[in-house]
């Protein structure tokens, strides 16, 4: 397959799902539909590696997945960050709710190789899933090795849809109460706004290079930070932390990718290389697993809501909202915010209402994925790798 071709092919996966997304007002979540896609074309034409022949290659991938957090760092404050405890909360939670559908309600249907293996993988991001199958695999347990991989890629299939099902629900309840008290939540967005310390850049500094130039000084400063800490902390967090802090300060722009023109390339990017994770799903493997893999998925997904509705109502949060933040954990960075984005956009009708519903929405739902994602999956992992 030519270059061009393979370009063609990603991108007509990726402006499909935007298109169906805009179709059915976020009914229908782009992620999900670009996922079937690629799904269907490895089975067909897709070659195994049509996202590296296009140049989306792993160091490109971990760059853009850092600037893009920085990113998303400028759009929150720190009063917003140290609010999000209870997401933290509901967070955590959800994962002791994976954990009990799997292990004790899973342990009445499945072996409990098989519910080890896959659990951590359920429970995050590519990370655990990779730690387990590798453990699996030094203990010469190939089947294994190949669920636990197929949990990670199968389980979006699940936490799509009914995460953009969720958020429309929470998105219409905000909605209510920001056309009641618009002035007044006006009011209190423009003062959170001018507690700037520095005052902006002038525009005609706010050029490319200078954005991408002050994005890769905390890019660099979070792997030096990662480093200075033996790599305990990962820097994605750091450069959340981090970019917060440049923006309050006014060393960095809200937005600063948005500014420079280049968000559109690090978000496709990274959309990209995730769907690429679907090549290894082959339909003889699907098969063969097929009882295992959707049992696991569907008691681990109904432990998860179970347990964020209970964190939710002894933490008086919304329930709707407790429940997508609990299925980050199934996704995490950067389909939590496409999905953010699309429920926004889809029902916000004026532009104070999109921008309303991203800051009520986006804190909690990065802050919840990087909790299940990037911290919590891994310690599961490291935990499981031992019972194999």
């Amino acid at each position: 397959m030519s270059l061009t071709t393979a370009f063609f092919c990603v991108i007509f996966a990726l402006a499909l799902g935007d298109f169906i997304s805009a179709r059915t007002k976020a009914y229908i979540p782009s992620v999900f539909i670009s996922a079937l896609v690629f799904l269907i074309g490895y089975w067909t034409v897709f070659p195994k590696n049509i996202v590296q022949e296009i140049g989306f290659i792993k160091p490109l991938i971990i760059l853009s997945i850092l600037f893009l957090v920085i990113h998303m760092g400028t759009m929150l404050s720190i009063k917003e960050l140290l609010k999000q405890y209870k997401t933290v909360i509901i967070a955590l939670f959800a994962i002791l709710g994976i954990c009990f559908g799997t292990l004790v309600i899973g342990s009445l249907f499945f072996p409990n190789k098989m519910l080890i293996a896959a659990t951590p993988s359920l429970t995050g991001g590519l990370v655990a899933a990779l730690l387990m199958s590798q453990a699996a695999l030094a203990k010469h347990l190939e089947q294994l090795s190949v669920l636990a991989i197929l949990v990670f890629v199968m389980q979006h299939f699940i936490g799509y849809p009914l995460t953009g099902y969720l958020l429309r629900l929470e998105c219409r309840s905000l909605l209510k109460k920001f056309r009641k008290n618009s002035i007044e939540i006006k009011k209190e967005i423009a003062q959170e706004e001018h507690k700037r310390l520095i005052p902006a850049m002038p525009k005609a500094y706010q050029t490319t290079y200078i954005m991408l130039f002050k994005v890769a000084v905390i890019a660099s400063l979070s792997v030096f930070i990662q480093h200075l800490l033996g790599n305990y902390v990962s820097k994605y967090i750091i450069g959340l932390i981090l970019g917060v802090i440049a923006a309050e300060f006014g060393f960095i722009e809200k937005k600063p990718l948005e500014i420079s023109g280049t968000f559109g390339f690090y978000i496709t990017a990274i959309m990209a290389f995730v769907f690429g994770n679907l090549s290894k799903a082959s339909p003889t493997m699907l098969a063969s697993l097929a009882v295992p893999l959707v049992g696991i998925i569907v008691l681990g997904v109904i432990g998860l809501l179970i347990f964020a509705i209970i964190s939710a109502k002894v933490l008086k949060q919304s329930f709707p909202m407790s429940c997508a933040i609990g299925l980050t954990a199934l996704y995490g960075f950067p389909s939590n915010y496409i999905l953010t984005l699309e429920s926004s956009n889809a029902l916000g009708e004026t532009e104070d209402e999109v921008e309303f519903l991203k800051a009520e929405i986006l804190p909690k739902m990065l802050v919840g994925g990087f909790v299940s994602v990037t911290i919590v999956s891994v310690i599961v992992a490291g935990i499981f790798m031992k019972f194999l």
